[in-house]
């Protein structure tokens, strides 16, 4: 590893100065690979998820993995395996009713995440506080964002990019969870209550499209079908994307294994908030004094405190 002051005496062979260093008032001028020289908790250093959120996902789990062992069998009960997990809940009317009463949980989880945004969001327009950036709505620098990582993953650029409190692949998870949720909730309503959902679905879109209104009294049973299609394959595509994305980007990647702990704290570690969410960083140096305070005598050991090639006047600023 090169020492921290001959890196910063030669930023050019990084990239530009601007976007190298970040100037804090009260701080110093903070390298972008500061991340590489921070300690950091493993239960997490800095406040990322409210104690709702860390109740809504820790809800999301539980009830998504009773779904998923109890309907998954029920669905494919001609296959080897499903009658093992089926007996693991007292048989197939056992297995429908706890199916049902994790379904009803997951609903008011999400009804209970709804609320908890609108009224988090309404609390600070109201104290002016609101600030998008600090949201998952998406952004067209999210996709700036997205070259750059995959140029930096590529060899062809020096740095990550500097990301925000939720970056691309978090916002484009929460976009998949809510149309899972939808699809899932919708398709699943119809095969509990057909009825009702048949007088609220096809008999609408067959006075809405005069098409559909010729062939009515097939509409329903198609949607019925259409639905118990979409209530089994879209779990089986959240089971995937759960297993095999969620897992690995939160849980398995490098500096993460074997478990990353803010889904239960409602923390984050410093380097996993620098690296990957580096403009939510600097808003932590000024919203916490005592990570201010641990910042400004980091860069004074390591010998980050005065970059030798690049003038303060030249440095990107945040006030």
């Amino acid at each position: 590893m090169s020492n921290p002051s001959e890196a910063m005496a030669v930023p050019d062979q990084r990239a530009d100065a601007e976007e190298y260093y970040t100037h804090v008032e009260g701080v110093g001028n903070i390298p972008r690979d500061i991340y590489k020289y921070v300690t950091s908790d493993p239960l997490g250093d800095l406040p990322r998820y409210s104690v709702h959120i860390v109740i809504q996902h820790f809800l999301v789990v539980v009830t998504f993995l009773v779904l998923v062992l109890t309907g998954l069998p029920l669905y494919y009960s001609d296959l080897f395996w499903a009658p093992h997990l089926i007996s693991m809940f007292g048989g197939a009317d056992t297995a429908r009713i706890v199916h049902r009463v994790a379904a009803f949980l997951m609903i008011f989880t999400c009804l209970y995440h709804v609320i908890t945004i609108v009224g988090g969001t309404a609390r600070k327009l109201l104290k002016n506080q609101f600030d998008y950036k600090r949201t998952q709505i998406p952004v067209p620098k999210d996709l700036f964002d997205l070259i750059h990582d995959m140029k930096y993953f590529f060899g062809l650029a020096p740095y990550r990019p500097k990301m925000e409190k939720f970056m691309y692949k978090q916002k484009l998870h929460y976009l998949a969870i809510i149309w899972g949720n939808t699809v899932l909730i919708t398709a699943g309503a119809a095969l509990l209550f057909p009825d009702l959902m048949a007088k609220i679905f096809p008999e609408t879109l067959a006075r809405l499209l005069p098409a559909a209104g010729k062939s009515a009294g097939s509409f329903p049973a198609f949607f019925q079908e259409l639905a118990r299609l979409m209530h089994a394959d879209e779990a089986v595509m959240a089971l995937l994307v759960i297993s095999f994305w969620h897992l690995l980007n939160v849980h398995f990647v490098p500096g993460r294994f074997p478990f990353q702990w803010a889904f239960l704290t409602g923390k984050i570690t410093r380097e996993h908030q620098i690296e990957e969410h580096f403009l939510e960083y600097i808003r932590n140096l000024e919203e916490i004094p005592e990570e201010k305070e641990y910042m400004k005598n980091l860069l004074k050991e390591k010998g980050f405190s005065k970059p030798a090639s690049v003038s303060i006047a030249d440095l990107s600023r945040i006030h």
